[in-house]
């Protein structure tokens, strides 16, 4: 086992990934069956961790030099000023530390616009927004219009007497008290972190 888990290692340094069961068998000079089975134990024991459906392992050493992280669409930008119609392109993935942004279902937009300014986000900061999680007020949401238009905005909760719900600025020298008020309004994620370049 001690020279299954020595193989990984240094495959991995040399390329960046892990081997597969195949190879790890016609390296260790035994049927794939039993390499497998042998992963299987050694991930029961605490020894690694053996993902068979992901066909990922991670060693000690593979945790210590690449930390867990999980791919992230990156969508493209969304207006941070009056709504605009917006097409959702995924430019590209982009694998985000498990440590830092924690585990759940994540896309990133490019801000564009000044009306969140207030609240740290400028415009050409990428905006990490989570999926799986309801909004409350306050948060920063990514809004989807009844007119079919996005925008990043502040949720403020629904307006009783107008039946609207409310979306709030955060520049108050530019747009001060403004607001959005949508009478239908899709809440398409939650700004949960803002990525900066200094």
């Amino acid at each position: 086992m001690e020279s299954m888990i020595s193989y990984i290692d240094q495959y991995f340094c040399d390329k960046h990934t892990t081997p597969s069961v195949g190879e790890i068998a016609r390296r260790v000079g035994i049927p794939k069956t039993t390499a497998y089975r042998y992963l299987v134990e050694m991930n029961n024991r605490g020894m690694i961790e053996y993902d068979g459906k992901a066909r990922t392992i991670r060693t000690p050493v593979i945790r210590k030099f690449a930390p867990e992280s999980a791919p992230c669409p990156f969508v493209g930008s969304i207006p941070c000023g009056p709504a605009q119609m917006e097409e959702e392109n995924v430019r590209e993935y982009i694998r985000l530390p498990v440590s830092l942004f924690g585990k759940g279902k994540f896309y990133i937009l490019e801000a564009s616009g000044d009306s969140m300014v207030d609240s740290g986000i400028d415009d050409g900061d990428l905006v990490v927004i989570g999926t799986d999680c309801t909004a409350e007020v306050g948060d920063i949401v990514v809004a989807l219009t009844e007119d079919n238009e996005s925008t990043l905005k502040v949720f403020g909760g629904v307006d009783e007497k107008a039946e609207r719900a409310v979306l709030e600025y955060r520049n108050q020298a530019k747009y001060p008290d403004q607001k959005i008020f949508v009478r239908q309004l899709v809440i398409q994620g939650i700004a949960k972190h803002v990525i900066k370049a200094l």
